[in-house]
């Protein structure tokens, strides 16, 4: 019989409600063997302690249940970005936190390329910078020939200079939604949504399944989870082409990489039909690593893009541009055949009326076909209402709530894209548990830095980015924030059969923390080290030398 270790910990937390808390750990072959006392793991037969994390609290594994894979890759392109960001090396990158100072960066990085190459750079959001809206003529002053093109924060807007427009034929004789015009009819340089940005990338080489596909992006990423003690994370829009799982497979099934990836498959462009057969093809190739067979559908924009689709009252202080990348009526189609055809589905909802007309449309599929423990999972889920969460309650639905924007985006919310009463509500972790939906949180990385204490953390406080309490009747508490990051998100992702807890039979994968996350005061939750991981019973030190 195979040998297993024996690890000690001066805290072991395994979100498991039988045995809540233990000392000790017992390990063999990638799985978890036994977990309690001493005494307890050793009545499985004697073996060797490891004490390396005697010093060590030990959590399940945290699991991103809605992050991208370009989280590695993207950082190829420049960071230009309000709030201060780490590369996946470590490397940090200054705010900044005024339209000149992105423009210093991009002249100083243009002055690094050839002069043919275009120049790319991401992170960026105007919603910070009110004063004036970053335009055309602004690139223009970095270069009027070399084409440029600054991705959003959100992914779901670009902006983009004269030599960009001039590349795809954007003039004022242009009628595609989405390809914003000044007063005088000429474009501004700002396209929303995928519809009006895809020309641009497309002959810009701004390929984001390649960022997240390219070997040194995947490494990438598992790196930043490493970091932050995630051993599970998806990535939650993907075209899965037949060689970037090949290398997804490869990759993740080498002994030194220390992250499961869950990647969904992207649902636009291709016919309901086409969609099912590539995710039942994909389910079939699985492994312990990677896990395929999910499906991302992506109904409206961004909140403070202006592209989410948002119910009246609509936006407070700002356009209501509003965008569906999915038609209702698209929509309805795809989500009856998915589930008739037993795919589970991540639903990207920012806006209330996006919420609305998803949950109406997966009732009717439901109807149609019941599914049990289908756990589709409404992504975001940013402005539903208690009506709208007790609706996806009585259907079995899960939410899986971007609280990092509580920080991140909070006082614009509240000021500027929706108002204080609807911003209090955001994100509404409270509400959620209340009507008995389950619940994860996520950071949907490269929008936010992956970190899910600090995920966690926003839940707890609801702090804005101003230090301002956003909505104080939606905090939960530490524990609740801790589980909605481990069985939580497991449980999303159909995988806490697997993960999420550490109970025996299960995969041995552990968060190792410096400090105790339970007792640790409230306030520092987003602070606790991470040490490292354990992925599989394999051990990896967050920044190993």
């Amino acid at each position: 019989m195979t040998q297993h270790t024996i690890y000690q910990a001066k805290q072991i937390h395994t979100m498991n409600s039988a045995t809540p808390a233990a000392t000790h750990v017992a390990v063999r072959e990638g799985r978890i063997l036994a977990v309690g006392s001493e005494e307890e793991v050793r009545s499985w037969g004697d073996a060797p302690v490891d004490m390396r994390f005697a010093d060590k609290v030990l959590l399940p594994g945290f699991v991103e249940g809605h992050a991208h894979l370009m989280a590695g890759g993207i950082w190829s392109y420049t960071y230009v970005g309000y709030h201060d960001r780490m590369d996946p090396q470590g490397q940090p990158w200054p705010a900044l936190t005024d339209i000149s100072g992105v423009l210093e960066r991009l002249r100083e990085i243009g002055s690094r390329l050839p002069p043919e190459a275009p120049l790319v750079a991401w992170g960026f959001d105007p919603i910070f910078l009110p004063s004036k809206r970053l335009d055309r003529t602004d690139l223009d002053s970095v270069s009027e020939t070399r084409p440029i093109a600054v991705m959003h924060s959100n992914f779901h807007l670009m902006t983009v200079n004269s030599a960009a427009l001039k590349l795809v034929g954007y003039s004022r004789d242009t009628d595609v939604q989405g390809v914003h015009k000044q007063a005088d009819g000429h474009p501004s340089g700002e396209l929303q949504e995928m519809a009006a940005m895809f020309p641009v990338m497309r002959r810009l080489g701004i390929n984001f399944r390649e960022l997240g596909s390219a070997a040194e992006g995947i490494r990438d990423y598992a790196s930043v989870a490493r970091r932050c003690g995630v051993t599970t994370a998806t990535d939650l829009f993907s075209s899965l082409e037949e060689e970037e799982v090949e290398r997804l497979l490869d990759l993740t099934g080498s002994a030194d990489y220390s992250l499961r990836v869950v990647p969904a498959l992207n649902a636009l462009g291709g016919t309901p039909e086409e969609i099912a057969q590539k995710a039942q093809a994909l389910r079939l190739k699985s492994t312990e690593m990677l896990r395929l067979g999910l499906v991302k559908v992506m109904t409206d924009g961004s909140i403070q893009g202006f592209t989410a689709r948002v119910q009246w009252p609509h936006y407070y202080k700002g356009p209501n541009h509003g965008i569906w990348n999915l038609p209702p009526e698209s929509l309805y189609a795809l989500t009856e055949h998915l589930n008739r055809e037993g795919i589970q589905m991540h639903l990207h909802v920012n806006g209330s009326e996006a919420s609305k007309v998803t949950i109406a449309a997966l009732r009717e599929a439901l109807r149609k076909t019941p599914f049990p423990d289908h756990r589709h999972t409404l992504q975001h889920c940013q402005m539903a209402d208690q009506a709208q969460f007790r609706s996806m309650a009585a259907l079995g639905l899960c939410a899986n709530l971007f609280a990092n924007h509580i920080y991140y985006f909070g006082d614009q919310h509240r000021d500027i894209t929706i108002g204080p009463e609807r911003a209090a509500r955001m994100d509404a972790c409270r509400t959620a548990l209340d009507e008995g939906v389950p619940l994860a949180i996520h950071s949907d990385a490269p929008v936010t830095p992956m970190g899910p204490l600090f995920t966690a953390w926003c839940a707890v406080h609801r702090l804005t980015g101003s230090g301002k309490v956003l909505g104080p009747n939606e905090r939960i508490s530490v524990p609740e924030a801790l589980k909605a990051i481990t069985i939580g998100a497991a449980y999303t992702l159909h995988l806490d059969h697997e993960i999420g807890s550490i109970e025996s039979g299960k995969r041995a994968d552990f968060a190792v923390l410096e400090e105790d996350p339970f007792t640790v005061p409230s306030e520092t939750l987003k602070d606790v080290p991470v040490w490292g991981v354990v992925s599989g019973g394999r051990v990896f030190p967050a920044a190993p030398e």
